[in-house]
Protein backbone atom coordinates (compact mmCIF):
# COMPACT_ATOMS: atom_id res chain seq x y z
CA UNK A 1 0.00 0.00 0.00
CA UNK A 2 3.13 2.20 0.96
CA UNK A 3 4.11 4.51 -2.33
CA UNK A 4 7.46 6.22 -2.00
CA UNK A 5 9.89 8.30 -4.23
CA UNK A 6 11.85 5.95 -6.15
CA UNK A 7 14.66 6.22 -8.65
CA UNK A 8 13.24 5.19 -12.42
CA UNK A 9 14.40 1.49 -13.27
CA UNK A 10 14.48 0.73 -16.58
CA UNK A 11 14.51 -3.12 -17.09
CA UNK A 12 16.91 -5.43 -19.15
CA UNK A 13 16.61 -8.59 -20.67
CA UNK A 14 19.35 -10.91 -20.20
CA UNK A 15 19.55 -11.56 -24.13
CA UNK A 16 20.35 -8.30 -25.30
CA UNK A 17 20.79 -5.34 -22.47
CA UNK A 18 18.67 -2.05 -23.07
CA UNK A 19 20.18 1.67 -23.44
CA UNK A 20 18.63 4.77 -23.35
CA UNK A 21 20.42 8.49 -24.44
CA UNK A 22 22.18 9.57 -20.92
CA UNK A 23 21.86 6.63 -19.24
CA UNK A 24 25.11 4.95 -17.98
CA UNK A 25 26.47 1.83 -18.49
CA UNK A 26 27.17 1.73 -14.64
CA UNK A 27 23.50 2.11 -14.11
CA UNK A 28 22.13 -0.96 -16.23
CA UNK A 29 24.82 -3.37 -14.89
CA UNK A 30 23.04 -4.24 -11.62
CA UNK A 31 20.08 -5.04 -13.66
CA UNK A 32 21.27 -7.71 -16.12
CA UNK A 33 20.60 -10.46 -13.77
CA UNK A 34 17.29 -9.26 -12.27
CA UNK A 35 14.69 -11.74 -13.11
CA UNK A 36 11.87 -12.51 -10.80
CA UNK A 37 12.26 -15.61 -8.77
CA UNK A 38 9.92 -18.55 -9.10
CA UNK A 39 7.83 -21.09 -6.91
CA UNK A 40 6.69 -24.63 -8.15
CA UNK A 41 3.19 -24.69 -6.02
CA UNK A 42 2.24 -28.78 -5.35
CA UNK A 43 -1.67 -29.97 -5.00
CA UNK A 44 -1.99 -30.21 -1.13
CA UNK A 45 -2.63 -34.03 -0.35
CA UNK A 46 -5.26 -32.82 1.76
CA UNK A 47 -6.57 -29.36 3.07
CA UNK A 48 -4.51 -27.81 6.20
CA UNK A 49 -5.81 -26.89 9.06
CA UNK A 50 -5.49 -23.10 8.78
CA UNK A 51 -4.33 -22.80 13.05
CA UNK A 52 -1.27 -20.65 11.91
CA UNK A 53 0.67 -23.90 13.20
CA UNK A 54 2.26 -25.31 9.84
CA UNK A 55 2.49 -29.32 11.45
CA UNK A 56 0.07 -30.68 8.98
CA UNK A 57 1.78 -33.50 6.56
CA UNK A 58 0.55 -31.53 3.58
CA UNK A 59 3.20 -29.10 4.67
CA UNK A 60 5.70 -31.37 4.11
CA UNK A 61 5.28 -31.78 0.90
CA UNK A 62 5.65 -27.82 -0.04
CA UNK A 63 9.49 -26.81 0.02
CA UNK A 64 9.95 -23.66 1.39
CA UNK A 65 11.24 -20.53 -0.46
CA UNK A 66 14.49 -18.89 -0.47
CA UNK A 67 15.12 -16.77 2.45
CA UNK A 68 13.86 -12.60 1.95
CA UNK A 69 15.57 -10.13 0.96
CA UNK A 70 15.66 -6.00 0.58
CA UNK A 71 13.35 -4.82 -1.68
CA UNK A 72 15.79 -3.31 -3.38
CA UNK A 73 18.49 -6.59 -3.58
CA UNK A 74 21.40 -5.86 -5.31
CA UNK A 75 23.82 -6.01 -2.26
CA UNK A 76 21.73 -4.18 0.36
CA UNK A 77 22.13 -5.00 3.67
CA UNK A 78 20.92 -8.65 4.25
CA UNK A 79 17.94 -8.31 6.74
CA UNK A 80 18.47 -9.42 10.16
CA UNK A 81 15.75 -11.85 10.64
CA UNK A 82 15.09 -15.09 8.66
CA UNK A 83 11.61 -14.39 5.95
CA UNK A 84 10.24 -17.60 4.30
CA UNK A 85 7.12 -18.92 2.76
CA UNK A 86 5.71 -22.04 0.84
CA UNK A 87 2.61 -22.81 -1.03
CA UNK A 88 -0.14 -25.33 -2.04
CA UNK A 89 -3.25 -25.92 -3.49
CA UNK A 90 -6.28 -27.48 -4.90
CA UNK A 91 -9.43 -27.23 -7.10
CA UNK A 92 -10.78 -24.63 -4.15
CA UNK A 93 -7.78 -22.66 -2.55
CA UNK A 94 -4.41 -21.39 -2.92
CA UNK A 95 -2.84 -21.84 0.70
CA UNK A 96 -0.01 -19.90 2.01
CA UNK A 97 2.13 -20.49 5.13
CA UNK A 98 5.05 -18.39 6.26
CA UNK A 99 7.76 -18.58 8.96
CA UNK A 100 8.88 -14.62 10.57
CA UNK A 101 11.62 -15.15 12.54
CA UNK A 102 11.10 -12.37 15.27
CA UNK A 103 12.44 -11.87 18.75
CA UNK A 104 10.23 -8.95 19.75
CA UNK A 105 6.22 -10.01 18.97
CA UNK A 106 4.32 -6.85 19.18
CA UNK A 107 1.11 -5.61 17.33
CA UNK A 108 -1.50 -3.18 18.08
CA UNK A 109 -4.07 -3.00 15.31
CA UNK A 110 -7.16 -4.72 15.80
CA UNK A 111 -9.99 -3.49 13.39
CA UNK A 112 -9.96 -5.53 9.72
CA UNK A 113 -8.80 -3.42 7.48
CA UNK A 114 -6.79 -0.87 9.63
CA UNK A 115 -3.75 0.30 7.75
CA UNK A 116 -2.03 -3.06 8.77
CA UNK A 117 1.56 -1.87 7.96
CA UNK A 118 1.78 0.63 10.31
CA UNK A 119 2.22 -2.50 12.81
CA UNK A 120 4.96 -5.11 11.89
CA UNK A 121 3.07 -7.30 8.92
CA UNK A 122 3.46 -9.77 6.19
CA UNK A 123 2.00 -9.30 3.20
CA UNK A 124 0.73 -10.88 0.05
CA UNK A 125 0.65 -9.42 -3.76
CA UNK A 126 -1.56 -11.43 -6.12
CA UNK A 127 -1.84 -10.46 -10.03
CA UNK A 128 -3.54 -13.82 -11.45
CA UNK A 129 -3.55 -13.11 -15.12
CA UNK A 130 -0.33 -11.17 -15.05
CA UNK A 131 -1.44 -7.82 -16.60
CA UNK A 132 -0.22 -5.17 -14.02
CA UNK A 133 -3.61 -4.25 -13.47
CA UNK A 134 -6.91 -5.25 -11.06
CA UNK A 135 -4.85 -7.28 -8.30
CA UNK A 136 -5.18 -8.26 -5.04
CA UNK A 137 -2.92 -7.27 -1.66
CA UNK A 138 -3.59 -8.80 1.08
CA UNK A 139 -2.19 -7.06 4.84
CA UNK A 140 -1.76 -9.26 8.24
CA UNK A 141 -0.12 -8.54 11.76
CA UNK A 142 1.25 -10.89 14.76
CA UNK A 143 -2.87 -10.58 15.94
CA UNK A 144 -4.24 -11.89 12.79
CA UNK A 145 -5.84 -8.77 11.93
CA UNK A 146 -6.22 -8.37 8.15
CA UNK A 147 -6.62 -6.09 5.67
CA UNK A 148 -7.62 -6.88 1.92
CA UNK A 149 -7.90 -4.51 -0.87
CA UNK A 150 -8.26 -4.28 -4.71
CA UNK A 151 -6.06 -2.24 -6.81
CA UNK A 152 -7.28 -0.98 -10.11
CA UNK A 153 -3.93 -0.02 -11.00
CA UNK A 154 -0.44 1.13 -9.67
CA UNK A 155 -0.33 3.81 -7.56
CA UNK A 156 2.53 5.13 -10.39
CA UNK A 157 -0.23 5.04 -12.74
CA UNK A 158 -2.85 6.18 -10.51
CA UNK A 159 -4.41 3.27 -9.75
CA UNK A 160 -7.23 3.26 -6.75
CA UNK A 161 -7.23 1.15 -3.80
CA UNK A 162 -10.75 -0.10 -3.14
CA UNK A 163 -10.44 -0.81 1.04
CA UNK A 164 -14.70 -2.08 0.41
CA UNK A 165 -13.60 -5.45 -1.75
CA UNK A 166 -13.45 -8.57 0.48
CA UNK A 167 -11.28 -11.97 -0.43
CA UNK A 168 -13.89 -14.05 0.03
CA UNK A 169 -14.45 -17.09 1.84
CA UNK A 170 -10.92 -15.67 3.44
CA UNK A 171 -9.40 -17.79 6.30
CA UNK A 172 -6.22 -16.35 8.28
CA UNK A 173 -4.84 -17.86 11.57
CA UNK A 174 -1.07 -17.29 13.20
CA UNK A 175 0.51 -18.86 15.74
CA UNK A 176 2.90 -16.99 18.07
CA UNK A 177 6.41 -18.76 19.23
CA UNK A 178 6.83 -16.73 22.46
CA UNK A 179 4.75 -13.84 23.88
CA UNK A 180 2.19 -11.20 22.29
CA UNK A 181 3.47 -7.37 23.84
CA UNK A 182 5.97 -8.54 26.54
CA UNK A 183 9.37 -7.18 26.17
CA UNK A 184 10.46 -8.73 29.03
CA UNK A 185 11.16 -11.96 27.43
CA UNK A 186 12.74 -12.76 24.27
CA UNK A 187 10.22 -14.79 21.41
CA UNK A 188 11.13 -17.04 18.39
CA UNK A 189 9.34 -15.47 15.68
CA UNK A 190 5.47 -16.49 14.41
CA UNK A 191 3.66 -18.61 11.56
CA UNK A 192 1.12 -17.80 9.68
CA UNK A 193 -1.11 -19.68 7.51
CA UNK A 194 -4.00 -18.14 4.55
CA UNK A 195 -6.46 -19.97 2.74
CA UNK A 196 -7.06 -18.05 -0.25
CA UNK A 197 -10.33 -19.33 -2.23
CA UNK A 198 -9.64 -19.17 -5.60
CA UNK A 199 -13.46 -18.30 -5.68
CA UNK A 200 -12.04 -14.96 -4.65
CA UNK A 201 -9.06 -15.26 -7.04
CA UNK A 202 -11.87 -15.74 -9.94
CA UNK A 203 -13.19 -11.63 -9.21
CA UNK A 204 -9.85 -10.13 -10.63
CA UNK A 205 -8.82 -12.77 -13.16
CA UNK A 206 -9.83 -13.37 -16.84
CA UNK A 207 -8.37 -16.79 -16.74
CA UNK A 208 -10.11 -20.41 -16.18
CA UNK A 209 -10.28 -21.95 -12.56
CA UNK A 210 -9.16 -24.34 -11.64
CA UNK A 211 -5.77 -23.26 -13.05
CA UNK A 212 -3.99 -25.92 -15.00
CA UNK A 213 -0.68 -27.70 -14.53
CA UNK A 214 2.77 -25.48 -15.54
CA UNK A 215 0.04 -22.35 -15.25
CA UNK A 216 1.83 -19.24 -14.11
CA UNK A 217 0.48 -16.45 -11.83
CA UNK A 218 2.50 -13.42 -10.60
CA UNK A 219 2.70 -13.19 -7.11
CA UNK A 220 5.10 -11.69 -4.35
CA UNK A 221 5.31 -11.28 -0.08
CA UNK A 222 6.41 -8.57 1.68
CA UNK A 223 7.27 -8.37 5.33
CA UNK A 224 7.21 -5.11 7.13
CA UNK A 225 9.32 -4.42 10.02
CA UNK A 226 10.02 -1.10 12.18
CA UNK A 227 12.73 -0.86 14.66
CA UNK A 228 11.47 -0.39 18.07
CA UNK A 229 12.89 0.65 21.30
CA UNK A 230 11.09 0.25 25.47
CA UNK A 231 9.72 2.72 26.81
CA UNK A 232 8.01 2.14 30.38
CA UNK A 233 7.36 -1.43 29.36
CA UNK A 234 6.32 -1.22 26.06
CA UNK A 235 7.46 -1.40 22.66
CA UNK A 236 7.59 1.80 20.99
CA UNK A 237 8.63 2.43 17.11
CA UNK A 238 11.74 4.93 17.02
CA UNK A 239 10.47 8.09 15.70
CA UNK A 240 11.64 9.26 12.34
CA UNK A 241 13.04 5.67 11.03
CA UNK A 242 11.53 4.15 8.11
CA UNK A 243 10.36 0.73 7.86
CA UNK A 244 12.11 -2.13 6.78
CA UNK A 245 10.82 -3.91 3.41
CA UNK A 246 12.34 -7.56 3.32
CA UNK A 247 10.60 -9.48 0.23
CA UNK A 248 10.36 -12.71 -1.45
CA UNK A 249 10.90 -11.62 -5.04
CA UNK A 250 13.26 -8.04 -4.79
CA UNK A 251 11.44 -5.20 -6.67
CA UNK A 252 14.55 -3.46 -7.35
CA UNK A 253 13.14 -0.16 -6.03
CA UNK A 254 11.19 0.47 -3.07
CA UNK A 255 7.94 0.09 -4.07
CA UNK A 256 5.75 -3.26 -4.12
CA UNK A 257 3.23 -2.09 -6.19
CA UNK A 258 5.30 -2.89 -9.54
CA UNK A 259 3.33 -6.29 -10.17
CA UNK A 260 5.98 -6.78 -13.50
CA UNK A 261 8.65 -7.58 -11.09
CA UNK A 262 6.73 -9.98 -8.47
CA UNK A 263 7.86 -13.66 -8.57
CA UNK A 264 6.55 -16.23 -10.56
CA UNK A 265 3.65 -18.85 -8.72
CA UNK A 266 4.20 -21.83 -10.94
CA UNK A 267 1.10 -24.53 -10.46
CA UNK A 268 1.87 -28.50 -10.85
CA UNK A 269 0.04 -31.47 -10.55
CA UNK A 270 2.98 -33.43 -10.11
CA UNK A 271 4.32 -35.60 -7.40
CA UNK A 272 5.95 -32.61 -5.15
CA UNK A 273 9.86 -32.35 -6.65
CA UNK A 274 9.17 -33.67 -9.48
CA UNK A 275 8.41 -30.36 -11.23
CA UNK A 276 11.36 -27.59 -13.06
CA UNK A 277 9.91 -24.26 -12.71
CA UNK A 278 10.02 -22.65 -16.04
CA UNK A 279 10.81 -19.00 -17.03
CA UNK A 280 8.26 -17.16 -18.20
CA UNK A 281 8.41 -17.70 -21.87
CA UNK A 282 7.02 -13.97 -22.55
CA UNK A 283 10.02 -12.60 -20.40
CA UNK A 284 11.66 -10.59 -22.83
CA UNK A 285 8.72 -9.00 -24.68
CA UNK A 286 7.30 -8.33 -21.21
CA UNK A 287 10.48 -6.59 -19.98
CA UNK A 288 11.35 -4.86 -23.77
CA UNK A 289 7.66 -3.57 -23.67
CA UNK A 290 8.44 -1.92 -19.79
CA UNK A 291 11.35 -0.45 -21.32
CA UNK A 292 9.26 1.35 -23.73
CA UNK A 293 6.75 2.09 -20.56
CA UNK A 294 9.15 3.88 -18.70
CA UNK A 295 11.04 5.41 -21.39
CA UNK A 296 8.05 7.50 -22.42
CA UNK A 297 6.94 7.99 -18.66
CA UNK A 298 10.20 9.94 -18.05
CA UNK A 299 9.99 11.61 -21.79
CA UNK A 300 6.73 12.99 -20.82
CA UNK A 301 7.95 14.38 -17.21
CA UNK A 302 10.52 16.58 -19.20
CA UNK A 303 8.63 17.43 -22.40
CA UNK A 304 4.94 17.00 -21.64
CA UNK A 305 4.22 14.36 -24.63
CA UNK A 306 5.24 10.71 -25.54
CA UNK A 307 7.79 10.35 -27.64
CA UNK A 308 7.73 9.21 -31.56
CA UNK A 309 8.47 7.53 -33.37
CA UNK A 310 9.70 4.56 -31.02
CA UNK A 311 13.01 4.14 -32.76
CA UNK A 312 13.85 7.34 -31.22
CA UNK A 313 14.31 5.68 -27.86
CA UNK A 314 17.37 3.62 -28.96
CA UNK A 315 16.52 0.24 -27.51
CA UNK A 316 17.92 -3.11 -28.56
CA UNK A 317 15.53 -5.60 -29.13
CA UNK A 318 16.05 -9.65 -27.97
CA UNK A 319 16.38 -11.38 -31.60
CA UNK A 320 12.86 -13.20 -30.91
CA UNK A 321 11.15 -9.82 -30.97
CA UNK A 322 10.02 -8.50 -34.24
CA UNK A 323 10.29 -4.24 -33.99
CA UNK A 324 7.90 -2.31 -32.10
CA UNK A 325 4.76 -0.33 -33.54
CA UNK A 326 3.17 3.05 -31.40
CA UNK A 327 -0.53 3.24 -32.14
CA UNK A 328 -1.85 6.67 -30.71
CA UNK A 329 -5.06 6.24 -28.55
CA UNK A 330 -7.56 8.61 -26.72
CA UNK A 331 -6.05 8.07 -23.20
CA UNK A 332 -2.11 8.10 -23.99
CA UNK A 333 -1.07 5.16 -26.48
CA UNK A 334 -0.44 1.55 -26.88
CA UNK A 335 3.36 -0.09 -27.82
CA UNK A 336 3.18 -3.77 -29.16
CA UNK A 337 5.81 -6.06 -30.17
CA UNK A 338 5.56 -9.52 -32.24
CA UNK A 339 7.07 -12.57 -30.03
CA UNK A 340 8.42 -15.52 -31.75
CA UNK A 341 8.49 -18.67 -29.20
CA UNK A 342 8.05 -22.26 -29.76
CA UNK A 343 7.17 -22.06 -33.49
CA UNK A 344 4.42 -19.76 -32.68
CA UNK A 345 3.72 -15.79 -33.18
CA UNK A 346 2.13 -14.10 -30.66
CA UNK A 347 1.95 -10.32 -30.03
CA UNK A 348 2.16 -8.84 -26.68
CA UNK A 349 0.47 -4.92 -26.01
CA UNK A 350 1.52 -2.46 -23.06
CA UNK A 351 -0.49 0.64 -22.55
CA UNK A 352 0.32 4.31 -21.09
CA UNK A 353 -1.02 2.93 -17.67
CA UNK A 354 1.69 0.01 -17.56
CA UNK A 355 -1.57 -2.52 -18.21
CA UNK A 356 0.32 -5.52 -20.73
CA UNK A 357 -1.56 -8.17 -22.50
CA UNK A 358 -1.29 -10.69 -25.14
CA UNK A 359 -3.88 -10.12 -28.22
Amino acid sequence: MRTHIAILILFATVAAPLFLPGLLRSELDPLLSAAPRGYVCYRAKAPPVIDGKLDEAAWADAPWSEPFEDIEGLGRPKPRYLTRMKMLWDDQTLYIAAELKEPHIWGTLKNHDAVIFHDNDFEVFLDPDCDSHDYAELELNALNTTWDLLLTKPYKDSGRAINAWEITGLKTAVHIDGTLNDPSDEDQGWTLEIAWPLQGVQEISSGKFPPKHGEQWRINFSRVEWDVEIVKGKYVKIPKRPEHNWVWSPQRVIDMHRPEKWGILQFSTDQPGQTKLLPDPAQSAREYLHSIYYAQKEHRKSNKEFLTPLSALKLLLAKELSEPKLEVTRHGYEASVELSHAGKKERWRISQDARIVKE
